[in-house]
């Protein structure tokens, strides 16, 4: 096995006790690699290297940090075309959607790599006379991240890049089904002026390697994205250490197209947030509530647009739908179109497994009319190109219809007037709200999260990251009398 396919663990690239393979969606008879798992005792091996590497790196100039993130976000700049058909090979998002995931996750690095010089305390005079107060923030500890397979490079590095600037060390477990992007991004670390045990990639299976990871006492902070039942057993798990904990987890975004709203934005907007990376994003666009008087023109052209899309392999030039990520993911959006028929929605079109030139997950994207929010199918996160236009009366049934979830990530309204757009963004129950935008799409240097069952803990992103990954310190010190 290369040294590329392994862990790397205290500095070194190690064998695992057991290994996957690496199957491309696109092309099953493509095998991208065989990756190695971790055992327990490599685990052990990485927590006390990593509570001995934090120590130096805590201590370590902050030009250091800046010299390392600016080193990693640069390389990942320079390789984006490289490393994005990688990650679109193994994943199943378009060429073009995996190189700008690697470009925008460099610039995550060259963010934080400036945060890193930035990191100034607070001063106060005591309410005791000669007294001074010095407040600053230290490093966290050891962090544990779990990264999902949907943005297996950006995830990922919007929680190393943070964690690193901040002086902590990382060990790091991606999902299963990525292992190569994971691999590429540890490489690049792994040769940069890092203690060694700072990071380390520990692959394995979520209910081995996550599982010891997240109990284990010697680690100080848990981020994680992905499901919320994982989340929660992640929580639960964190709070007998009494282990920091970010969790980002499940969605049920909605677009709320108005009967003012300017046809050709909405139509882009529903287009690209419900069906952008096969609908398997966490801010996807699922639920379009559309006003009654806009409703029928509004889903013909959806209509035309989904079916008008070039589903096909990831590395094909035209296409704008990749394939679903696995067999079971495949399985399950297949369910879900089934379930939404049986719950009385219109199938307009697409929801069927399509046959290509390569065999692979390959799904047309499927358009839902005549559903109603209280649906199972409008209430849980499908994670699939299939979207629901639920028909309400006036903008007041639309703003409770998408606040009408128990999750809360991100919210979208479509219309020309400023007042409902400034009302939408003031009472949508959300942690993010667009504009005249897609529901998916944020920025790297503002907080990222939600409300409800989407998150819990400090915000991600920006220089709220800073929240999570340090700890306050506050310092009292007697000036005494002067000589």
């Amino acid at each position: 096995m290369s040294n590329l396919n392994q862990n790397f663990i205290a500095g070194e690239w190690l064998a695992g006790s057991d290994q996957v393979a690496n199957i491309n969606p696109s092309d099953l008879s493509d095998t991208i690699g065989h990756y190695a798992q971790a055992d327990s005792a490599q685990l052990q091996r990485a927590l006390d290297a990593a509570q001995a590497a934090q120590r130096e790196w805590g201590k370590a100039g902050i030009e250091r940090r800046y010299n390392v993130l600016m080193a990693i976000g640069n390389e990942l700049i320079a390789r984006c075309d490289e490393l994005g058909t990688l990650l679109a090979r193994e994943e199943g998002k378009t060429q073009p959607e995996g190189k700008g995931e690697v470009y925008r996750s460099g610039q995550f690095f060259t963010y934080y790599a400036a945060e890193s010089l930035r990191q100034i305390g607070d001063n106060a005079d005591s309410v005791r006379p000669g007294i001074e107060v010095d407040v600053r923030r230290e490093p966290v500890g050891t962090v544990a991240i779990i990264s999902p397979w949907n943005f297996p490079v950006a995830t990922a590095v919007w929680k190393i890049a943070p964690a690193l600037a901040f002086g902590n060390a990382v060990i790091w477990k991606p999902a299963n089904l990525v292992p190569a992007s994971a691999v590429a991004l540890a490489e690049i670390i792994s040769r940069q002026d890092i203690p060694a045990g700072l990071f380390n990639l520990v692959m394995g299976s979520g209910s081995d390697v996550g599982q010891a990871l997240v109990e284990s006492p010697q680690i100080n902070a848990i981020s994680f994205t992905g499901s919320v039942p994982v989340g929660r057993g992640i929580a639960q798990a964190a709070v007998t250490n009494f282990t920091k904990i970010q969790l980002e987890m499940g969605s049920k975004n909605a677009l709320a197209v108005m009967d003012d709203a300017d046809l050709d934005t909405a139509i882009a907007c529903a287009l690209g947030g419900a069906f952008g990376s096969t609908g398997q994003k966490c801010t996807a666009s699922s639920r379009l509530v559309v006003h009654k008087d806009i409703h029928d023109q509004f889903v013909e052209r959806l209509v035309d647009g989904a079916n008008n899309m070039v589903v096909g392999h990831a590395l094909e030039a035209g296409t704008q739908i990749g394939p679903v990520v696995s067999d079971a993911q495949l399985q399950q959006n297949l369910a879900n179109v089934e379930l939404a028929k049986n719950e009385g929605g219109e199938l307009l079109c697409g929801g069927e497994r399509v046959d290509r030139a390569t065999e692979g997950y390959f799904m047309n994207p499927a358009v839902f009319v005549n559903t109603r929010n209280d649906w199972q199918v409008n209430r849980e996160e499908l994670f699939a190109p299939i979207a629901c236009v639920i028909k309400v009366d006036s903008y007041d049934e639309a703003l409770a219809t998408v606040n009408d979830t128990r999750f809360g990530l991100t919210a979208g309204i479509i219309t020309s007037n400023l007042a409902r757009a400034t009302h939408f963004r003031r009472n949508a129950r959300t942690g993010c709200v667009m504009v005249n935008l897609p529901t998916a799409g944020t920025d790297y240097h503002v907080p990222f999260g939600g409300r409800g069952e989407s998150s819990y803990g400090p915000r991600e992103q920006g220089q709220y990251a800073e929240e999570f990954y340090t700890t306050v310190k506050t310092a009292y010190i007697a000036s005494g009398n002067p000589a």
